[in-house]
């Protein structure tokens, strides 16, 4: 299932990188800077004091301190400084260094003095430890700025995205039927506005449609029914006859069945348009509800010799619409009755599945996965076995509606059975 995230949390992280990533930069930039103002600083005053120093010393010689035989040269302590240079420190050349020494970071600044070299030690590590902490707070004041940022991030983005959050209120509300179109005069940002008024416009068409549907679904109940009750009532109205022929009843019998599935079609078409309501569900006997839908084959059945068996129990009920289940099964059935001349058709439940298995002709593996679709026919039309390859499609509609799965398993030849998954009552 994808992750969605609110727009006041989009906006509020969005403004809060960048502003932390202004305020990292920022301070990158400012220690960044401050550690070359520090060389700088630390250069100048070595070479005011280098240039000072020698200058004494060519005034009075006296000052220079002995040669280290070691370096070949004088070495020179600023201020208390008390460090031994390493050996190494000869190789330097002239100017100024950092070398460590004893773990510490110190400065040789490296002079010509005569025919020797002059050697002056610095150590700034003190004035440097005071600047890492200048730099440690900058730092740290920084990630506390960055929690700072997104906080009021979040707090402003309240603000920037409160219309759109009122608007879907408005809209949550409009679905329940509070009002019937919503208010752009609750809105002063220029594109909420234009999102109301295309919601209002686009809620209207959909609204025209819906009323065009109710009326259209209420014609076609009105309109078919009423022929389909005429043709139902003429037709046991004709089979009293005792005049009528053998032929004439055969007839009368396939028109009388071409009603009835007429009127199943009408129902399931009229159940996939209507839009359910909680008083449409309800406890079902599955056993009742197979025993119904088995009556009106029960002359096709008899007829061909096919044996039923229901072995499910009599207790046994779902929650479930019944009208819905009674569509489902009739169709199956009726595919069954259809497609099977000898043999049994066969009802079992098992662990939440309604299994429906029949000894008919069976459907070829090719055609197993497109039984579903409308009209679609898995066998060659037959005298006697001819459909229309919709309902099957019905059936599928009706099953995703109410999310029931169904699963259909063929073999040419051996039969079909049809799973259908309608969990029991607790």
């Amino acid at each position: 299932m994808q992750t969605r995230r609110s727009l006041r949390l989009k906006v509020a992280l969005v403004f809060s990188a960048l502003t932390i990533l202004l305020l990292v930069g920022q301070a990158l930039g400012v220690k960044a800077l401050t550690e070359a103002q520090e060389e700088s600083l630390i250069a100048a005053l070595i070479e005011d004091d280098m240039a000072s120093l020698l200058q004494s010393y060519r005034m009075n010689p006296t000052l220079v301190p002995p040669l280290d035989p070691r370096l070949g040269g004088h070495v020179s302590a600023g201020g208390h400084v008390s460090i031994a240079l390493p050996a190494s420190v000869k190789d330097l050349r002239v100017g100024t260094h950092e070398v460590i020494v004893d773990d510490r970071e110190i400065h040789v600044a490296v002079a010509l003095f005569g025919d020797s070299k002059l050697y002056r030690i610095y150590d700034f590590s003190a004035y440097e430890q005071r600047f890492r902490q200048v730099i440690n707070a900058l730092m740290i004041g920084t990630g506390i700025f960055a929690l700072l940022a997104f906080w009021l991030a979040f707090g402003l983005s309240g603000l920037l995205v409160r219309q759109v959050a009122g608007l879907a209120r408005q809209v949550k509300a409009l679905r329940l039927g509070a009002s019937s179109a919503l208010d752009a005069a609750r809105y002063d940002e220029v594109e909420v506005v234009e999102l109301v008024e295309a919601f209002n416009d686009y809620h209207g068409r959909m609204a025209q449609m819906i009323e065009r549907e109710k009326d259209f679904t209420g014609n076609v109940s009105h309109e078919l029914r009423t022929p389909l009750t005429a043709i139902k009532t003429s037709c046991e109205l004709l089979d009293q006859d005792e005049a009528l022929g053998a032929k004439s009843r055969a007839r009368l019998r396939q028109i009388d069945r071409a009603a009835d599935k007429m009127i199943d079609l009408v129902n399931a078409l009229l159940l996939l348009a209507r839009e359910e309501s909680s008083a449409d569900v309800g406890p079902v006997r599955i056993a009742g509800a197979i025993e119904d839908a088995l009556d009106p084959f029960a002359v096709t059945l008899t007829g061909k010799g096919i044996e039923t068996r229901i072995d499910v129990d009599s207790r046994l009920r779902i929650e479930a619409n019944r009208p819905a289940l009674a569509i489902v099964l009739s169709n199956l059935i009726g595919n069954a009755v259809r497609y099977t001349d000898s043999g049994h058709v066969r009802f079992t439940y098992t662990d939440g599945w309604l299994q429906i298995e029949d000894t008919g002709c069976g459907i070829p593996p090719d055609a197993l996965a497109r039984v579903f679709e409308r009209l679609y026919q898995a066998n060659p039309p037959e005298p006697g076995r001819h459909g229309f390859g919709i309902g099957l499609s019905i059936v599928r509609k009706i099953c995703d509606r109410y999310r029931w799965s169904i699963r259909l398993d063929s073999e040419p030849g051996k039969g079909t059975r049809v799973s259908l998954h309608l969990p029991p009552l607790d």
